[in-house]
């Protein structure tokens, strides 16, 4: 029995090979045309590598984990917000059971005399989820009118409803505090620190051919310009959206989540308590500013990563998921707004991510 157990692991798929078949079915069944995909632990990378192309074209660039430049989306939530407030907190400037009205006086209305930082991070704000801003206001200040006068659909703490609204304020709370620039401030405290020199907003005109290409127009491939419009009008910079960066940067960021603020060579960058405390889950399968696993379903996060597991996803098909029980982080980062090729592509995306966690909660 044991040799013919040992004969039947000789047979089974690696799970680097797992990793490179669920991101190549993904291109064939026409979700993205590129993909990176790393995983490793706190201190080494278990796997990582480019798949498919830039744009459908297999003339244009190979993905790089280096090197190519991705729009992280809604990872700007936890990348550069969360982070900065992390900050701001463990400096002592920022209170998070404080009244967001403390800090943004300009946001008013019935109700909101309740919302507090903690509930803008928990998505318990009472705010509604969306807002075409671009739509509604010409210029960056009047778009963030309109979320400072919008009104609460809910009680404050009553529910958890996911909102860029939310992310939004949070940033501008950061500038408040700070007394600079949501941008200025998450590169001069966070990315700069852990050495993640690929990290920013707007990035200059000199990376763009790094950048993966999020659109298309009258048939050109568009590289460069911010995907999320809301983002855009508030000018590039904003608490939900408009952060770019590479695999390998975000390596660095998840493995300093995996060893609670130390980065690979022992230095550290928030304090232990201060991460625990981030990354609890709290209401709704949501921690501060994180998502934790709801291990009651398998998009994104598979079956076999922890309850403790915690991450985020981006809309223009970016993902990275930590689990501290594992010693284990999953980063997939993809266009899939770019001219997919099926009505599927998040859905197919779901079913890449699942597979890819999967297969690395398998290394061994």
């Amino acid at each position: 029995m044991l040799l013919l157990a040992a004969f039947a692991l000789s047979f089974q798929v690696h799970p680097a090979a797992q990793i490179d078949q669920a991101v190549r079915d993904g291109i064939e069944a026409g979700s993205f045309p590129g993909a990176v995909v790393v995983v490793g632990k706190v201190d080494t990378v278990l796997h990582a590598r480019g798949y498919g192309h830039f744009s459908w074209s297999d003339e244009s660039r190979v993905p790089d984990v280096d090197s190519t430049i991705w729009d992280l989306a809604s990872l700007t939530k936890v990348v550069a917000t969360t982070s900065s407030i992390m900050r701001l907190v463990e400096q002592g400037r920022l209170n998070l059971d404080e009244r967001v009205q403390t800090y943004l006086p300009d946001f008013q209305g019935e109700g909101k005399e309740a919302v507090t930082v903690r509930h803008l991070l928990q998505h318990r704000s009472g705010l509604r989820a969306f807002l075409p801003l671009n739509e509604r206001a010409e210029t960056s200040d009047e778009a963030r009118h309109l979320v400072m006068v919008e009104s609460l659909r809910w009680e404050p703490g009553s529910r958890v409803v996911y909102s860029d609204l939310n992310a939004m304020l949070m940033g501008w709370v950061v500038e408040s505090v700070a007394g600079m620039p949501l941008d200025e401030f998450a590169e001069e405290q966070v990315f700069d620190s852990l050495g993640m020199t690929e990290t920013g907003f707007r990035p200059t005109r000199s990376v763009t051919p790094r950048m993966a290409p999020v659109g298309l127009w009258r048939g050109h491939v568009i590289a460069g310009e911010l995907h999320d419009q809301n983002a855009v009008r508030l000018g590039g910079v904003s608490g939900h959206a408009g952060l770019y960066s590479t695999g390998a940067d975000l390596v660095k960021f998840a493995q300093m989540y995996l060893s609670e603020g130390l980065d690979v060579e022992g230095v550290r960058h928030f304090r232990t308590e201060t991460v625990r405390a981030f990354v609890a889950r709290g209401p709704g399968n949501r921690a501060l500013g994180w998502e934790v696993n709801d291990t009651t379903e398998e998009a994104n996060t598979g079956n076999l990563l922890s309850p403790r597991a915690f991450g985020h996803t981006g809309y223009t098909g970016t993902s990275i998921w930590i689990d501290p029980e594992l010693d284990l982080f999953v980063i997939v980062l993809t266009n899939r707004v770019f001219s997919p090729r099926t009505r599927r592509s998040i859905t197919v995306l779901k079913e890449v991510r699942a597979a890819v966690a999967d297969a690395a909660a398998s290394f061994r």
